[in-house]
């Protein structure tokens, strides 16, 4: 009688391998737009129209995902971001975000560009339980997870950096009579009522005029000559890059010698540059990034990787952009935060570790400020005040963390 052990033993063998088999396999979860091989993300992006200045922040991140891609992807899979231009108007960004999530079937949209277009996307994405991943904009309610669970920022929060420059001005100018120029929408509310919030009963007698602009306004001279007109003593300015640099040039024309404060989204070079060094020279504003054209940071790490990723990857765009840092940096948060899911891509654990992050290295952020979040839906909540010196920006003060709000 011949012996039944070699079949029983294949039969063991086979049971193993497919038990493996099956245990490998339900280790891997997948949601709609993430497989073995690719990652698909989605994002609109203003480049064209009165924001394009911001279309460098996703050209930025696209080439970061090029060179991720390059060099194997995230946990062996490629990542397929998928961006289309909105030029910054709301009703395109409807569009695009119902293409990307209906016909190109993204895992998660990522780094939507501005208040405006993320507002018009915010019900919708959270409906249908899409992550609003990483919002390019600090308004207040980008970081609201009981109405909204399914949306988290990059920036600080808008209301509170202009609390930043509230507690200042109470410090060192407190018989200040300051006027506001800021964006009709959601972020220039936002620092509106943040800078209100931080003056307190004061804001009643300090603020003594207020002067919306709106983005297909082809200047702000008018507002400008208007707060001049005022007799505002401290301009607060709440701009794009292309409204900032004007409202810089116009004050310099007009004679007009202010305490210039400018909000962190116009403090880049994309700024200052056209508006022309010499007329930004004292101006204030707030920041949680280092200065790529500061020599400081020369032998920095983490600056000397932003620089040699602009000169394989962005060959012909500057070098010390602070807009193209920013990308390189979401993009960056991105890569860790598809990398922490492992082989859980599902909406649900994408959530989860953009609210839980660990471990990673803020590489362009200034020391003493961190990038972690701990049960949070606030990516960056730490900042320092700086001055313009007519060359490089000089910070000012201690760090300053916002902890006005548990989200």
């Amino acid at each position: 009688m011949k012996s039944s052990g070699l079949p029983a033993c294949l039969a063991l063998v086979a049971s193993m391998f497919l038990g493996d088999a099956a245990a490998w396999a339900a280790a891997k979860q997948y949601d709609t737009g993430a497989s073995d091989t690719e990652i698909r993300i989605g994002q609109t992006v203003p480049m064209s129209g009165p924001a394009s200045a911001y279309g460098l922040i996703g050209r930025a991140e696209a080439a970061y995902v090029r060179m991720i891609n390059a060099q194997g992807g995230v946990n062996g899979r490629r990542i397929n971001l998928i961006q289309y231009d909105d030029a910054y108007n709301p009703p395109k960004t409807v569009e695009h975000v119902r293409r990307l999530v209906e016909q190109d079937e993204v895992l998660t949209t990522f780094q939507i560009i501005g208040a405006p277009a993320n507002a018009a996307v915010q019900k919708y994405l959270n409906a249908r339980k899409v992550p609003q991943l990483l919002v390019s904009t600090g308004a207040a309610r980008f970081t609201d997870p009981k109405n909204y669970p399914w949306t988290t920022a990059f920036n600080p929060g808008f209301k509170s950096e202009a609390k930043i420059y509230a507690a200042y001005l109470l410090k060192e100018h407190p018989a200040a009579r300051i006027g506001v120029l800021y964006q009709n929408d959601d972020q220039g509310r936002d620092y509106l009522n943040g800078l209100k919030e931080g003056l307190g009963d004061r804001a009643r007698t300090m603020i003594v005029a207020e002067e919306p602009y709106e983005l297909a306004d082809p200047t702000i001279d008018s507002q400008i000559v208007k707060l001049r007109t005022s007799g505002a003593d401290v301009l607060f300015a709440v701009t794009s890059p292309k409204f900032g640099a004007q409202a810089i040039r116009k004050v310099a024309q007009i004679g007009w010698k202010p305490v210039y404060i400018i909000d962190s989204n116009s403090a880049p070079s994309e700024t200052l540059r056209p508006a022309g060094f010499d007329n930004a020279r004292g101006i204030i504003s707030a920041t949680y990034v280092k200065d790529p054209t500061d020599a400081q940071w020369a032998d920095d790490p983490g600056m000397k990787r932003f620089k040699a990723f602009m000169a394989q990857w962005m060959p012909g765009e500057d070098p010390n952009s602070g807009i193209a840092m920013y990308g390189y940096m979401a993009a960056k948060l991105l890569v860790h935060i598809l990398g922490q899911a492992g082989d859980d891509l599902t909406r649900d654990n994408i959530m989860k570790q953009v609210t839980n992050i660990q471990g990673f290295d803020p590489d362009l952020m200034l020391p003493g400020i961190t990038t972690a979040t701990a049960n949070s839906y606030k990516v960056n909540r730490q900042m320092q005040m700086m001055r313009f010196d007519g060359a490089r920006w000089i910070r000012f003060g201690e760090i300053i963390t916002d902890r006005s709000e548990a989200n």
